[in-house]
């Protein structure tokens, strides 16, 4: 790995600690440039803004922080303009799992997924969060993986989706290749009433796991495996071919 450029981003805002661990951890074997939201962005997806320019500011740690999206943040970050010349993104740490639908709405794995140019596979990586905050799992098993991951050989355009359990790195039970599960509806919206009296309303949390049998990101996590996820960006369906065209002869 050695002269290796990463570039590093989030949704969680450049001060979030699964940040700053992540790129403790991966300066050791890597170079590292960080770009990231200058706050929270959870749930951005691939949001693009189009209606402002950005700001960007050095903070004292050396990252840049945008006042924009994570898409925002990777864009610029691998733009020419930058100079910053990476071969590869990773995205995280996430403060919470990014399992099933999840990644449709996921600003980390956006984030990766703005990095799909690059020759090399983006990583989303997320600490499916159980009040431990084992960052430094997390953080150790993708120092792990890229410097194994030379022999690496995915399609273009692939990003893996990668969800560490919330455990010390010893007590992992290993690695596990998963397709996506799929969660229940979330609840309801919260009707609220501000200090001005106006009503809002709250958007409620994910569903819990629905298709999460075996197989699945989120049965491994339950066993304590670390979850990967490979993910790639043609959203076509391309078995509704037959009957969308036998549909439209007829």
């Amino acid at each position: 790995m050695s002269g290796v450029k990463l570039l590093l981003s989030n949704d969680d805002g450049v001060h979030s600690p699964g940040l700053l661990t992540l790129a403790e951890v991966l300066s050791g074997i890597a170079e590292i440039q960080v770009i990231a939201p200058d706050r929270d962005h959870s749930g951005a997806s691939n949001s693009l803004t189009l209606t402002r320019p950005l700001m960007l500011q050095k903070t004292a740690s050396g990252f840049i922080a945008v006042d924009g999206t994570p898409t925002d943040c990777v864009h610029l970050g691998l733009s020419q303009r930058l100079g910053m010349g990476a071969e590869r993104v990773v995205s995280g740490i996430n403060t919470h799992a990014n399992l099933g639908d999840d990644v449709i709405y996921s600003g980390t794995v956006a984030a990766a997924m703005e990095g799909r140019f690059l020759a090399k596979p983006a990583i989303a990586v997320s600490l499916v969060n159980r009040g431990n905050w084992h960052f430094q799992t997390a953080a150790q098993v993708i120092r792990d993986l890229l410097t194994k991951a030379e022999g690496l050989r995915l399609a273009p355009r692939t990003l893996l989706n990668i969800n560490v359990p919330d455990v010390p790195y010893a007590e992992l039970k290993g690695y596990e290749v998963t397709r996506l599960g799929h969660r229940l509806r979330s609840g309801e919206p919260q009707e609220i009433r501000d200090p001005r009296g106006k009503i809002r309303h709250w958007i409620a949390a994910a569903g819990e796991g629905d298709d999460a049998g075996p197989g699945t990101d989120f049965h491994a996590v339950e066993q304590n495996r670390v979850s990967i996820t490979p993910i790639h960006i043609d959203m076509t369906r391309y078995d509704a071919f037959t009957d969308l065209t036998h549909w439209l002869e007829s």
